[in-house]
């Protein structure tokens, strides 16, 4: 099993983002702990997290409350 995240621009559109693949649900939540300030600065404003092709949870809002 393969854990991606999707990406979004303020508007719900797809956007670019790093491809990083993770082996487990947890490992690819630490990782976005600490990459969402680079995300937010390169226009991404929400993320969904894939489990292979199926959607896990998401669209999740990047921005602080």
């Amino acid at each position: 099993m393969v854990y991606l995240w999707r990406y979004a621009d303020e508007a719900g559109v797809v956007a670019d983002g790093p491809m990083v693949e993770f082996t487990s649900q947890e490992a690819a939540e630490n990782w976005l702990g600490e990459a969402y300030p680079e995300l937010l600065e390169d226009g991404i404003a929400a993320v969904s997290l894939f489990n292979d092709h199926q959607a896990v949870y998401g669209p999740m809002s990047l921005s602080p409350a």
